[in-house]
């Protein structure tokens, strides 16, 4: 995979997340955001899987803790959907911990309870 194509996907998922944003606004369940954004992926033909189970690796062996990641976007792009205030460093170290849990390299927290989307975007790479 490449850092453009990448980019690209990216790109494209937070376009599709912006117009989730735009449509329903801030406010709503994180489940509400969720459902929409999976919806747009589908009419986009974009491959995803959702509620996505992180084990969790430890003295070599995986165990299952009940960790989930929101959406895994064409098993490359983790998505971490918030509905909150503000976003806080328990919410980016979950990112950075289901990216490592993952093995993709570019993560996306997503916080839709902002005026703009674009206020609520943080994107990491691994």
């Amino acid at each position: 995979m490449t850092l453009v194509h990448e980019t690209g996907l990216t790109r494209e998922i937070i376009g599709l997340a912006m117009r989730v944003h735009t449509r329903l606004g801030p406010g709503m369940l994180e489940s509400a955001y969720e459902r929409c954004l999976c919806f747009e992926f589908e009419r986009n033909q974009i491959p995803f899987s959702r509620q996505v189970d992180m084990k969790l690796s430890y003295d070599g062996m995986f165990l299952d803790c009940g960790y989930r990641a929101d959406i895994v976007v064409a098993n490359e792009v983790l998505l971490e959907l918030k509905s909150v205030e503000r976003i806080l460093p328990v919410h980016e170290a979950q990112l950075q911990t289901y990216l490592r849990f993952s093995g993709c390299k570019i993560g996306l927290l997503l916080n839709f309870n902002t005026a703009s989307l674009k206020e609520g975007i943080r994107r990491r790479v691994r």
